[in-house]
């Protein structure tokens, strides 16, 4: 069952490749331009779900076609971006986009930043309870509405790697995230960490790996598909 409709606008044919076969097998439909002008033609057509826009477009770049959207339309835009300076960043999200991914980015990251923007965007009705619940002023969670029993210690872990759902974040990141006024803590006790947090989503649900590590990297949160 289709989710909706992305529009991906990239003139980079081999990343809007990669895009659109992402969200294609997770049940988006898409539509796909390199051209901003174009761009703006398909959104009056027929609007999509959400767009994701790259900054450096030929012709019409990214910041204007978002100024242009902005006059007269609030479908939701990702920005994306190989700008890191913040003036750009900040620039963007001024003007009206909803979320912003700097390259290089993981396509999974992507993925999980529409399902984000399009959780908040939803009517409050059309909302499902999401399948992973953190609540930061009781220091609990929930898991598929089952408690999920961690210590502190993992709970803060886990509000971090969740942040960002399928980011990969370092051990010396989380360490730096989670841990900061934490002086004795290595960063070998993340692993130690993740490992007791695998067991217990495991335990709650079997069918699905949360927690993925990447050798050598570090430490990512996977929701499953039903998420979105």
């Amino acid at each position: 069952m289709s989710k909706g409709c992305v529009l991906v606008v990239e003139d980079d044919a081999d990343i809007a490749s990669v895009l659109v076969d992402y969200l294609q097998r997770d049940g988006f439909r898409t539509q796909q331009t390199g051209d901003g002008a174009q761009a703006l033609a398909m959104i009056q057509r027929s609007p999509p779900q959400l767009v994701l826009l790259d900054v450096m477009l030929p012709g019409l770049d990214g910041m204007e076609v978002l100024k242009a959207l902005r006059r007269d339309s609030s479908v939701p835009v990702i920005m994306i971006t190989a700008r890191v300076e913040e003036v750009d960043r900040l620039l963007g999200l001024e003007l009206g986009a909803d979320d912003y991914v700097c390259k290089p980015f993981s396509p999974r990251e992507v993925l999980a930043r529409v399902k984000t923007v399009l959780r908040r965007v939803l009517p409050a009705s059309e909302r499902a309870e999401p399948p992973l619940v953190l609540d930061a002023q009781r220091w609990q969670a929930s898991l598929r509405g089952r408690a999920l029993e961690l210590t502190r210690t993992e709970f803060q872990l886990l509000q971090v790697l969740a942040r960002q759902p399928g980011r990969i974040y370092s051990r010396a990141q989380l360490l730096a995230l989670a841990y900061p006024d934490a002086l004795d803590t290595s960063e070998r006790a993340i692993d130690s960490h993740v490992k007791n947090l695998r067991r217990k989503f495991a335990a709650l649900d079997p069918g699905h790996e949360w927690l993925r590590a990447v050798y050598g990297v570090g430490f990512a949160l996977e929701p499953p598909a039903d998420s979105a």
